[in-house]
């Protein structure tokens, strides 16, 4: 995890600024690391996975609803020197990062789920295209995703407002065409549903919204920083995205013989929240939280695939 101590970014040669059509130069724009670095630092703690995932209808359906409560250690640590990028339309910019390791597991079954490798970047305004400061999350899953997504950062004297995560699936580019499944009810018998140990904790409450989980009522929070980002492109922003191996993504309908449709599992959106809270009596940000939805399509449904965590700072002994 730790970068050589000899490292830090530098260009070997001068950032060209940017120049108007009027003629007007200006230097390259720097980024604003300030916020970002508030997560420098290990966090641990826990929260709840849910997914779905695809079975081959030949044993009954075509999904598996799989619940997990986690644990999680998240490490930040700085990337040294301004990190440059040049520009053809408009001049070169420098940006600042951190790079992370996040690592999850089932508590419950006491199993490896996901480990991500990954870097936040702090972004300055840019004039091509016309974007506000930004920042960017880039991340490499192990399962066979790859995703870049962008968006903003605020800060609010209060405790974050966190909204319901839904699960239920709908109809891919439709949201209001949803299909309600048996799993989603603990009630309901199912077999394609985990069940047993790995259930161990979960409640109703948890499948009608992950984010349930999130309230922390006996803490008092005084500050928080919001990091939201999204891979879809939304105005004003334009960037991100999610790369997905062949066995995820399937080929293009007209490339597939029937009958296969195709995708196996394709990663297509990810949005991402992530609050960043200070306690009162606290001298810096000691509460980290987040909510993830991914949407899977396959068999013509987008999928929610839902991860929310609480995690606390981690203080080293000196």
């Amino acid at each position: 995890m730790d970068l050589d101590s000899t490292f830090a970014f530098k260009p070997t040669t001068p950032l060209e600024p940017t120049t108007s059509e009027a003629g007007v130069t200006a230097p390259p724009q720097e980024a604003d690391g300030t916020l970002l670095n508030e997560l420098i630092g290990e966090w641990k703690g826990s929260g709840l996975n849910i997914i779905w995932r695809p079975v081959q209808e030949s044993l009954g359906s075509d999904h598996f609803l799989e619940i997990n409560v986690t644990s999680e250690d998240l490490v930040f640590e700085e990337i040294p020197g301004k990190i440059p990028n040049r520009g053809f339309l408009q001049g070169g910019l420098f940006m600042t990062g951190l790079h992370y390791l996040q690592q999850v597991s089932d508590s419950n079954l006491n199993a490896g789920l996901h480990v991500e490798p990954g870097v936040w970047l702090s972004i300055p305004a840019t004039v091509d295209p016309p974007v506000p400061a930004t920042v960017a999350r880039l991340a490499s899953i192990p399962h066979g995703t790859t995703v870049v997504a962008q968006g903003f950062l605020t800060t609010a004297n209060q405790a974050p407002q966190i909204p319901v995560a839904p699960i239920t699936p709908f109809a891919i580019n439709s949201p209001g065409s949803t299909f309600t499944f048996d799993e989603q009810t603990l009630s309901t018998e199912s077999k394609f549903r985990t069940g047993e140990k790995g259930l161990t904790g979960v409640t109703q409450d948890m499948l009608n919204s992950p984010n349930s989980i999130l309230a922390v009522p006996n803490e008092k929070i005084v500050r928080t920083t919001t990091f939201q980002v999204f891979t879809q492109a939304n105005a004003p922003l334009v960037g991100g995205g999610t790369a997905n191996t062949a066995f995820l993504q399937g080929l293009p309908p007209a490339d597939i013989p029937p009958p296969v449709l195709g995708p196996n599992a394709d990663a297509a959106e990810l949005t991402a929240t992530f609050w960043l809270q200070t306690t009162e009596g606290s001298d810096k940000p000691d509460l980290l939280q987040y909510s993830q939805t991914v949407l899977l399509n396959f068999n013509d449904i987008s999928w929610p695939h839902v991860s929310v965590a609480t995690l606390r700072r981690k203080h080293r002994l000196l």
